[in-house]
This record gives structure tokens, sequence and C-alpha cells, in this order.
């Protein structure tokens, strides 16, 4: 990698554990919070809810399982940008590193945040316009309808706590990181008092853990698209799980602490999953979980009253905010290493001189973060970011097999466990779920359930990378 302009270069000062906690922090955010009600009603049955976050907590730690053989291999800033150009080359490389930034990455960033928002709603209502003038102001797209001033007081909302994170982000990425290990121990503690009190209180029945619903379990068919789309959400919710390579050359002793934050992160993620959908159960009858528009807050109300319910949106804010924080610290650093190579604009590639953070970078991703802000919904961002997202993890286990090919004699602190089944599960179902998201999708537009077709579109703006890639090879700043 090329030495930097305009700097001495990052420092390594991450320790195990606020590399841990970005692991878990880009993971435990919104979604589990948010999900498990939409989860539950497509599926009408609690077996199958838990089913499907067991499933994909196996699946998202068999992908860990992969990458960190990957991360201890290669240890530099970038993650996963880096991985694919050793994997793939350089045009792989670039459409990752360009997918972070107009799709995975900003659009995580944007709909975590937005979630922030929506609770500190409902606890200081937030300035709205009328719904008449708010929808006249609607932009027309190909397979696509945004309204950019729908709930203008949460997106203002959104862009002023991005703002803010981006701004501590860019003092240093110590302070960075103490604001992420901090909101990481936050969110895990509230959690877990959540199951605690929901374990122990009357209010409680472990008998719903296994109750029928009144509605009918879908069969056949619609059983696969239900499970489909409630796969999507889960895997929504365990997202984030490789922030941690992004910046793995600020990490101490990467080779050795990157594998281990990855599969230690990961563990604690399912486990605080499950443990949480059993509490929502034991409170929440299927039924009830699938009706609610707030579930956490629903199952806190019947428990504590209105403390439970300020009690949760404050923890909420809390887990969206920390998850933010580690996205934003994160990712930036891709975009740096990407400039530095000639791959991105110059200007990402920039040290700021007395805080030896990649300043230019954040206030890049801070610019597209906030176009996404205003003209999405969390359900479009986070659906058309899973869809890339996992297309580019089917790439990168694959890629295990390409190094051991190509780099047969390379030191490996950690090879992937169970190899070569663990990756090629990892792959077939990486597969299967991106078939099933494009058909699911294509079904939703047509009949009106989706004003989005919202795999199409993030193929759409993965691939408008692909004039960039010529255009930063043309102009001379691409070098290896």
């Amino acid at each position: 990698m090329t030495q930097i302009k305009g700097g001495k270069g990052l420092v390594a000062t991450l320790g195990l554990f606020t590399t841990t906690s970005l692991v878990v922090g880009g993971m435990i955010g919104s979604g589990i919070f948010r999900n498990p009600s939409t989860m539950a009603s497509f599926l009408h049955s609690p077996e199958l809810l838990l089913g499907v976050w067991v499933v994909a907590g196996l699946v998202t730690m068999f992908g860990a399982l992969t990458n960190a053989e990957v991360a201890g291999l290669i240890p530099v800033t970038g993650g996963q940008y880096q991985y694919f150009r050793v994997m793939y080359g350089d045009f792989m490389a670039f459409l990752y590193g360009w997918a972070l930034f107009v799709v995975i990455q900003s659009g995580s960033i944007a709909s975590i945040t937005f979630v922030f928002a929506e609770y500190f709603n409902t606890v200081v209502p937030l300035w709205e316009l009328d719904e008449s003038t708010a929808t006249a102001w609607a932009i027309s797209l190909p397979f696509a309808t945004i309204y950019p001033f729908k709930q203008i007081g949460i997106k203002l909302l959104t862009f002023g706590a991005v703002a803010g994170l981006t701004l501590i982000n860019a003092l240093g990425v110590k302070e960075g990181g103490r604001v992420q290990g901090l909101f990481t121990v936050a969110k895990v503690a509230a959690i877990l008092f959540l199951v605690v009190m929901a374990f122990t209180s009357t209010s409680g029945n472990v008998g719903n853990i296994v109750a029928t619903s009144s509605t009918t379990v879908p069969v056949g068919t619609a059983l696969m698209f239900a499970l489909a789309m409630a796969m999507n959400k889960a895997l929504w919710s365990y997202d984030g799980w490789n922030n941690s390579t992004y910046v793995s050359g600020e990490v101490k002793n990467p080779q050795v602490t990157v594998p281990r934050a990855l599969m230690l992160g990961t563990a604690i993620c399912i486990s605080v999953y499950v443990l949480i959908n059993l509490a929502y159960l034991t409170i929440l009858p299927i039924d009830v979980l699938s009706a609610s528009s707030a579930v956490a807050r629903d199952a806190a109300f019947i428990m504590m009253g209105t403390f439970g319910a300020v009690f949760v949106s404050v923890a909420v804010m809390v887990s969206t905010v920390g998850t933010s924080n580690g996205t934003i610290l994160a990712s930036s650093r891709v975009y740096y290493s990407m400039a530095n190579e000639g791959m991105f604009f110059k200007g990402a590639g920039v040290v700021h001189d007395r805080f030896r953070t990649p300043v230019r970078s954040l206030t890049l991703q801070l610019g597209w973060t906030t176009v996404l802000i205003f003209s999405g919904t969390f359900d479009m961002l986070t659906d058309m970011l899973i869809f890339v997202s996992w297309g580019f993890y089917a790439l990168g286990a694959y890629g295990v097999f390409v190094l051991r090919r190509k780099m047969p004699d390379a030191h490996r602190p950690y090879k992937t466990w169970g190899y070569p089944v663990v990756p090629i599960v990892f792959i077939l179902f990486a597969v299967a779920f991106l078939g099933f998201t494009i058909f699911s999708d294509i079904e939703n537009y047509n009949n009106g359930s989706a004003p989005v077709i919202n795999s199409l579109w993030g193929v759409i703006l993965l691939t408008s990378g692909i004039p960039f890639y010529w255009w930063f090879k043309k102009r001379g700043q691409y070098s290896r």
C-alpha cells in the first residue's frame, strides 16, 4: 500500500476489548429491537421464529470463522477490501469498496441512526410536516418512489446524530474507540437486564415459547418465502460482524487479535439475540408479538409500566448510536485505504496532522450518508444493503479457497475450523438467500406491497461504480 499524503499514517492503538466491541457493536443495533415482530408476522410460530434466529446466528458464525483466516493472513487497514484485492484483483476490490460507500456501510449508518431518531421521537416528539405537504415532494425513479420530506423531523435528527459521531471520530481513533466500548457495554447490559426482568416477572409465561398461533402457519412455497423474508431481517440484525477487519492496521497484534475478536464477538451476539427473543416471547405471545410496532418497548411496559417503556427507548437510542459510531469509525478506513491506492477520491487518503484520523474520508462518508437519510426509509435501506452485502460475503468465503491455492505456504495464525465444509455451507446459504430475495422482491413489487425493488436498486448503485473505476484508472490515480 502506498504511503499516504498529508499525514504520517494511522496508529495501532486498539486492543482485543475495543476490537471485539466493534464486532458486537456493529451487530447489536436497531434490528433486535425492531425486527422480531416483523419476523413473527411472517412466520406465526415461536419455534420457527427462534429457529430463524439460531440458523442466522450459526451461518454468521460460519462466515466469521471463514473470514478470520483471511483476517489473520492479511492484517491491514481496509479489511475485506484488501482481501478482495489479493483474492480477485483490483476491479473486484474496487466494486466492493464502492458498494460499501454507496450502499452497505453508508446505508447501515443511515438506517441504524434513523431508528435512534424514531425512538427519540417517542420520548420527545419531533417536528413534522403534514402528510399532504410531505408527499407533494415525491421523487419518482424507475422501480422506486422516494419522499425526502416525509418524517422530516426524524431525518433531521438522524443527520445531526451522524454528524456528531463523525466529529467524535475525527478527533481521534482512541476517542472513537472509547465511545464504542462504552456504548457496547451499555447496550449489552440493557438487553441482559430486560432478559432477567422477563424471566423473573410475574407478567411472563414461559409457555408462550411453545404456544400455537391463532393464525395458520404458512406451508409449502408460502413458508419458503416467509422464511426468506424473516431470514433477511435476522441477517440484518447480525450484519456488521466484519467491521473490525476494516481497522486492522490500527489494531495491536492484528494477526491474533482480529480473528479472536471476530469469533468472540459473534458468539456473544448469538447468545444475546437468542436470550432476548426468549424474553420477548415470555412476555408477549406470538400473536401479540407479531402485532407489536415496538416489541422491546411493549414488553418492558407490561413488566415495568411507563418506566419500562422509557428505559427501553433510552436503551435503543444507546444501542443504535453505538452501532452507528462503530460503523462510522470502521468504514471510513476502507475509503482511506482505497484512496491511498488511487482507487478513490484522493482527499480520502489524507490523515489529519494532529488527530491522526482520515478526516476527509469521514467527511465524504457523512455527505453520502446524508443523501441516503433523506431519500430512503429503514426497510428500503436495510433490504437493499443486505442483498448487496451477502453477494460479497459469498465471494469472500470462496476467496479462502482462492488464497489457499495462491498462497499455500503463507503463515496463517488461524485456519478456518471445519474447512472446507464450513465455508462451503456458508457459500451455498448465501447463494440460496440471494435467489429467494430476488424472487420475493419482485413478488412484493408486483403485488403492490412494496414501492421499490430493493435488490435491483442495490445492483444499480453497485454498478454505478464501474465508470468511476475507469475514471480513476484513466486519471493515473490507480496504483499498486
